[in-house]
């Protein structure tokens, strides 16, 4: 009961303070992100400090490559974080922008607005940054957050949430606006899940498990960011050299986050060109393949596993691939749509028309032509950062940054108007 009564608590302050943010002006909100992102920078030695308890727990209790890959951070981190908050602070505030305006003939104006959410509640794993990112989003976009993260990260998500929290505080924002759960039981999650008084939105981050858990859950509306099953279609017009560029970083250069490449396609007319040196690149990079029949008579290696139905449907976000040759790019196409999760995929050819096919046809919430996948990024489609990647359809979808944090209402005005 006690449990449940302090998270009560903390939900109605976040309620309560969420009533009078669309008080906030945008330049108050503003200089509250870059004195934010001026602090992390100011006291990187002691969010460092904090980071290296987490790793050395997580060592201990002997937690996967990828899994401690997402939880740590360094410097370099730590300054892209404060980089998305001043990023935030430049984009265009959200809260009572026009979507839409008309007049009815019978002289009404309706004016289409954006407004703030509410409470938004962040359930996530092993990345401390989610905390910051969250943070600055939810505060530009004038919703209250209540932050849930994995027990994996507390000292660090503790010592940032401190931070930020600090300087809400010395900007006059109201108290309740920003919340950390720091609660390790499984059952606060339950109970937050509970609470649809109180909470208007709750968006899970983190492995199928967490996810397929909150939205089993939860009573208060979930948008999902899903797992990132996420391709590479090598075309038969190709540009090869640019194809093995891309397609190593879209599998190397981060293997552990749901952007990156998880099955590599390639066309049939070109494998016996791509895949030899393709795979021996990756190989050398200690990248596990598992591959088709064709893949693996092309390229004769005892190291090349075969490849599963299950290895297709499988994020694996460590250093592992599936390959699979295809006669077409209308196999490629199905391919994606029959196996993938909707997240991002990608097409290498130069050919427009084959091109604009695959865009069209490829039901993900982002499709490239001749780029990485790990371009999904809020910060990097420059929205500053990003709740997350939804794969839903409703109400948003893509990487989810300030305009999704919001909603709409209509403003009417007449002038003595009556129904007849």
């Amino acid at each position: 009961m006690q449990l449940k009564q302090e998270i009560i608590k903390i939900a109605k302050k976040a309620k309560e303070a969420s009533k009078n943010t669309i008080f906030i002006s945008t330049t108050v909100k503003d200089n509250a992100l870059k004195s934010m992102a001026k602090a992390l920078l100011d006291k990187t030695k002691d969010i460092l400090k904090a980071n290296q308890k987490d790793i050395i727990s997580a060592k201990q209790a002997r937690l996967s490559p990828a899994f401690i890959d997402r939880l740590i951070l360094d410097e370099k981190r730590i300054t892209q974080m404060a980089e998305s908050l001043e990023e935030i602070a430049r984009s265009e505030d959200p809260v009572g922008k026009l979507i839409k305006s008309w007049t009815r003939p019978n002289g009404l104006r309706i004016d289409k607005v954006r407004v703030p959410i509410g409470v938004v509640a962040i359930i996530y794993e092993s990345r401390p940054n989610v905390t910051s990112d969250c943070i600055g989003l939810c505060l530009k976009s004038g919703n209250s957050v209540i932050l849930r993260g994995g027990s994996q990260a507390l000292n660090s998500n503790l010592t940032i949430f401190k931070i930020l929290n600090d300087e809400a505080k010395k900007a006059g924002l109201p108290e309740g606006l920003i919340n950390l759960i720091t609660i390790p039981e499984r059952r606060a999650i339950d109970i937050l899940l509970s609470l649809t008084d109180y909470i208007d939105l709750v968006i899970p981050r983190g492995g199928e498990d967490l996810i397929k858990r909150v939205t089993k859950l939860s009573r208060i509306p979930v948008i999902k960011h899903y797992k990132g099953i996420c391709h590479v279609y090598v075309d038969e017009w190709a540009d090869l050299n640019m194809a093995e560029n891309i397609c190593f970083n879209a599998k190397v250069q981060r293997p552990g986050v749901c952007n990156a490449m998880e099955s590599m396609l390639v066309h049939k007319d070109v494998a016996v060109r791509f895949l030899p040196g393709m795979l021996k690149k990756f190989m050398e990079a200690n990248v596990e393949i598992r591959g088709c029949a064709l893949t693996r008579k092309i390229v004769k290696n005892k190291a090349i596993k075969k490849a599963t139905e299950k290895d297709y449907r499988t994020e694996y976000l460590d250093l592992i691939l599936s390959v699979k040759v295809v006669d077409s790019l209308k196999a490629a196409i199905e391919h994606i749509n029959n196996y993938g999760s909707h997240h991002s995929d990608a097409i290498v050819t130069d050919n427009y028309q084959n091109a604009l096919e695959f865009m069209r046809a490829v039901d993900s919430a982002c499709v490239y032509v001749n780029a990485s996948t790990r371009f999904t990024d809020g910060y990097q489609f420059g929205l500053g950062a990003e709740i997350g990647i939804s794969t839903d359809k409703l109400h948003c979808r893509g990487p989810m940054a300030l305009e999704e944090l919001t909603t709409y209402k209509y403003m009417v005005f007449g002038n003595g108007q009556i129904r007849i």
